[in-house]
This record gives C-alpha cells, sequence and structure tokens, in this order.
C-alpha cells in the first residue's frame, strides 16, 4: 500500500472513529453524553473504555464526534451534551459572548485539563517560509474562537496582519482543515497532533511551533457548565478520575503496544497499523504528550485569554484565567485516587 494510501486510510479512520465505536460503546441510556472533536484529544477516554477505567467508577460514556466547535458548544450550552472536550478557547468564548452569535453560556467552566495544544502552523509544499504566505487565503475553525487567535498572532510576529497581508476562511475542525489543506483548497492552517505530522509525510511544510513562540498554551480540556457539574459533582469527579488514570497509562512506555492496539481498535476495518503509530509518535514521542493528572496549566491559560483580548472582539474585558476554570472538580478527585 503507498503512503498516500495509507494516509488517505488514516483520515477516514480519525474521521469516523467516534462513531464506528458507538454502537459497542454507547448504553441506551448513557450516564455521561460527552461531545469531543474526532482526533487524539480522545485516545485517555478511549483508553479509560477499553481499560475498565470509567466501569470502576460505576460510570458509562457515550462520544458524539463534532464537525466544529459552534456545534459543540452550541449543544453543550443547550444540555444536549454533559462534557466537551474543546479547546480552552471556546471555553472562555462562550462563556464571555464572544462565540457563535446569540449563543452564551455563562457559566461554562473547564475542569480538566487535557493537552497543551500541540499546535503546529502547515503550509503547502512550495510555501517554504511565512513570508510566501502574502496574498494568501488560511483555513481556520472559526473566525473567533478555537486556535484561530494562535496563528494569528505567529503571523503578526512574522510581519504578516490579517486583512492587509493575508485572509482567513472557516474550514472546521482540524480534520477539515487537514482536509482542506490536502486537496489544496487552502494553503496554510494551524494544525495539531497528529495532523501535522501526517501532513509532513505528505510533504507539507511546519512553519512555526506555538509553544516555542508563545510559551505555555493550554489547549484541549473537559469543560461543563457549572450548575450541571455541581448537581453531577460525582459523576464529574469519576470522569475526571479516569481520565487522569487514563492519560498515566498512556504515558507509561510499557504500554506502548497496547495503546497502539486500542487506537487501531477504534478505526474502521481494513486501517493499516501505521495509522496507531503515526498517531503514537505524533502524541506520546514527538509533542507534549497528555497533561499529567489531568491539571491545567494557568499560564497557559493566561496565554489564551491574551491572545483572545487582542485579536478578539473588542468591548468586553475579559477576567483572570481562575474565573474559567473551576478546580473542585478535580481536587475531588485526585483525593479519590
Amino acid at each position: 500500500m503507498s503512503i498516500r494510501s495509507i494516509l488517505t486510510v488514516c483520515l477516514a479512520a480519525l474521521l469516523s472513529a467516534c462513531t464506528a465505536a458507538r454502537p459497542a460503546l454507547a448504553p441506551a441510556e448513557p450516564s455521561l453524553r460527552v461531545v469531543a472533536f474526532p482526533g487524539g484529544s480522545n485516545w485517555p477516554v478511549w483508553v479509560a473504555m477499553d481499560k475498565g477505567f470509567f466501569t470502576a467508577e460505576k460510570l458509562k460514556v457515550a462520544i458524539t464526534p463534532t464537525p466544529d466547535s459552534t456545534f459543540q458548544m452550541k449543544g453543550l450550552i443547550k444540555g444536549d451534551f454533559d462534557i466537551a472536550i474543546t479547546s480552552m478557547d471556546n471555553v472562555i468564548a462562550y462563556r464571555e459572548g464572544q462565540g457563535a452569535a446569540g449563543v452564551i453560556g455563562p457559566d461554562l467552566v473547564a475542569v480538566m485539563g487535557v493537552d497543551p495544544g500541540w499546535l503546529r502552523v502547515v503550509a503547502d509544499p512550495e510555501i517554504r517560509s511565512y513570508d510566501a504566505l502574502r496574498g494568501k487565503v488560511l483555513a481556520v475553525d472559526a473566525l473567533t474562537t478555537g486556535y484561530a487567535f494562535v496563528l494569528l498572532e505567529m503571523m503578526e510576529r512574522n510581519g504578516l496582519v490579517l486583512g492587509r497581508d493575508y485572509e482567513v476562511v472557516s474550514a472546521g475542525g482540524a480534520m477539515q482543515r487537514y482536509e482542506s489543506l490536502l486537496h489544496r483548497k487552502h494553503v496554510a492552517s494551524m494544525l495539531l497532533a497528529p495532523f501535522d505530522l501526517l501532513a509532513q509525510q505528505q510533504g507539507f511544510n511546519v512553519l512555526g511551533k506555538a509553544d516555542e513562540v508563545l510559551g505555555p498554551y493550554q489547549g484541549a480540556v473537559a469543560a461543563v457548565r457549572q450548575g450541571w457539574g455541581r448537581a453531577n459533582a460525582s459523576q464529574l469527579s469519576g470522569f475526571i478520575r479516569a481520565g487522569a488514570r487514563a492519560i498515566d497509562w498512556l504515558h507509561d512506555p510499557a504500554n506502548k503496544a497496547e495503546a497502539q492496539r486500542i487506537y487501531w481498535s477504534r478505526m474502521p476495518p481494513g486501517t493499516p497499523p501505521q495509522a496507531a503509530e503515526t498517531a503514537y509518535r505524533a502524541i506520546l514521542v514527538e509533542a507534549q504528550g497528555y497533561q499529567r493528572g489531568a491539571q491545567i496549566n494557568l499560564q497557559g491559560v493566561e496565554t489564551v485569554i491574551r491572545l483572545r483580548a487582542r485579536h478578539g472582539r473588542a468591548g468586553i474585558a475579559l477576567r483572570e484565567a481562575a474565573h474559567y476554570y473551576d478546580p473542585r472538580f478535580r481536587d475531588a478527585a485526585m483525593t479519590g485516587r
């Protein structure tokens, strides 16, 4: 099988991973309804399911894949979902009314750290520098949320200003943005692991790494409505405890082969083993991995706030990092480990 064929199968596999697993894993009335983007941020959840970590907490978990942050955050705010695995920036945006028009989640909070973002500016094989992006159109998740502001900041630090030197369009989540690059619909975007490595294997270029430019950054988190969390504190703490246990398990090199097997088991039939090998290398070897103990990086949250204050909608005063994070559920989870 050619590298192109393998990567094409990997792409389809990641997109369908959540839904492919649903019939076997989601009971008719799940205890917790989780909404997440397809991709590597779900690996700890898959491990917690496979290894019985959720079962040990007397929890049943069902995952719904989201095509974009608008669907995800609207569903969480309306109560269609209990927990969202989403970016920290989305929590802040929708809490402060800077997300999709008319959608505000006044009690949204992050309760668990998942990953530091693993963000990379990835460009077409012919694009080898930021300067070569002048006059081009770049892909982002949504124009006002997600990781768009990281891209804008990295472009500015390399002398390019939105509207003057380049434009952006909304192209959906990391999976959709990766696919848009693959089909040459856009010349560059902000990608995260393992999509950055998949793109590199196709000849695309990594122009910059966010952590090297911006310092600490809080990427994916588990977010809830605070009122729901208080009413379901035991279940939520159990979810966090199982997730932290799964993250620790994934970081143990002795579990590498089984971790890849679990990842591969979430892929549709016919997916080559290289899909799991690529994901493991991209996330747990080349990137920083997951956040141990499910700990949120408050310095990283401050970076998210600074970027939103600079590039987001004017006229709204953002608050300090602790306002958007409720540590009580994680504290209870860690006490009970």
